[in-house]
């Protein structure tokens, strides 16, 4: 499968494969606008600049962007996922306002690269009767809220339960690094407090997969009045994991990293196979690469966060476990953990639940993505460890 890219404002394009090509063989292409909740409608048909596009023609491409992205003529699962959600505004945007340009050509991006307005928008998706108890499940690094499709249906029968996209993932806001959000872990942590706030929930259970696990945790920390419970999936819990896999460092190398994060079978397909036993179906894969198939701020802010995290994750993870390690931490923790993960040995895991006196659970089944392998089975988990606290 070849996917073709290009650059709006130099008129070309170039492939996957790097393969050279002229502009003129650009097919024709029909693009379908998601409507959010900041879109006007007044505009006589023509495109809001705020319209999420899952079909663009190459007129409106930012920086290094997919060309089209067309899945099918009819309707397809990203289309479904995203009408089951809302946008939600939350965080304020720092900077001058500055149009954000690309890194490499220093040309201005489109509109999906520049800060919305004066707060982030976010995209979640809500189930449940809000009058019940609060769970939040969070993704890890790189992956979307989608990644709990089968978990939200068996958790939202008795709680009010929701995820979203960080920063930088999914229909949530991308900005480009250094024009309103430098996707710092410090940065993540204060975003999550802004969301939670906006969310309006007073005490929550809180869901976190993979390497975000340290940024929740450290958030937890700051207010766990409002932490009913707080579940780690695959957490990086020793020394050992606080480095990042090949499979993920490669996008913050400088140049490298640039044209891997703009092939979405490179930054979705292989970041979420690698990890574990899980195959995706390919509706489900096109779900994951609708972000880099329609503009290239996804891929730079793949980048940043690579960066960040082979920067910063050392430090998290060690600010973690002297979290999870205090004797006043009051917050019930469980370390749920796929037995088939090929990032995080499990080498230390037990022995850390052991010494920090907290629950763990093996999915043996599951890989690093354990939402992926086994969604049914993670959200019964996940229903009993709650209820049970409850």
């Amino acid at each position: 499968m070849t996917i073709q890219a290009f650059h709006a404002s130099s008129s070309c394009y170039f492939n996957s494969h790097l393969h050279s090509c002229s502009k003129k063989h650009l097919p024709s292409r029909k693009y379908l606008k998601l409507k959010c909740s900041t879109s006007s409608n007044g505009n006589n048909g023509k495109r809001d600049k705020d319209d999420y596009l899952l079909d663009a023609p190459v007129s409106v491409g930012d920086g290094f962007s997919f060309s089209g992205g067309k899945y099918s003529d009819g309707p397809n699962p990203s289309d479904e996922w995203f009408k089951q959600g809302k946008m939600v505004k939350a965080y304020s945007t720092p900077g001058t306002g500055e149009k954000a340009k690309d890194p490499i050509f220093g040309l201005t991006m489109g509109t999906s690269s520049q800060a919305t307005g004066d707060r982030f928008r976010w995209f979640c998706v809500e189930k449940g009767n809000a009058e019940n108890p609060s769970v939040i499940l969070i993704h890890g690094f790189p992956s979307q809220a989608y990644s709990y499709r089968k978990v939200l249906p068996v958790l939202s029968k008795d709680y009010h339960t929701i995820t979203f996209d960080w920063l930088g993932f999914g229909f949530s806001d991308k900005p480009q690094p250094k024009y309103g959000f430098d996707y710092t872990l410090d940065e993540y942590v204060s975003s999550l407090e802004s969301l939670i706030d906006e969310l309006a929930v007073t005490k929550v259970s809180l869901v976190v997969q993979g390497y975000f696990s340290p940024v929740v945790v450290k958030y937890a920390s700051i207010h766990p009045e409002k932490i009913n419970n707080l579940i780690l999936i695959n957490p990086p819990l020793t020394a050992q994991h606080a480095k990042l896999p090949s499979t993920l460092s490669i996008f913050s190398n400088f140049l490298l990293g640039e044209i891997f994060s703009q092939d979405p079978l490179r930054a979705s397909d292989k970041a979420l196979t690698s990890c574990g036993p899980y195959k995706m179906k390919e509706e489900d894969a096109m779900v994951y690469r609708r972000p880099y198939l329609t503009s290239g701020s996804s891929g730079f802010a793949l980048n940043a966060i690579a960066r960040t995290m082979k920067k910063d994750l050392k430090r998290y993870v060690e600010d973690m476990q002297r979290i999870l390690n205090d004797k006043s931490w009051n917050v019930g923790t469980t370390i749920c953990w796929g037995q088939r993960d090929r990032w995080l040995s499990y080498d230390g895991v037990e022995d850390f639940c052991k010494g920090s006196n907290h629950k763990l659970i093996e999915v043996p089944r599951a890989g690093h993505h354990a939402q992926e392998d086994c969604g049914e089975e993670l959200g019964q988990l996940i229903y009993g460890i709650i209820r049970k606290k409850n």
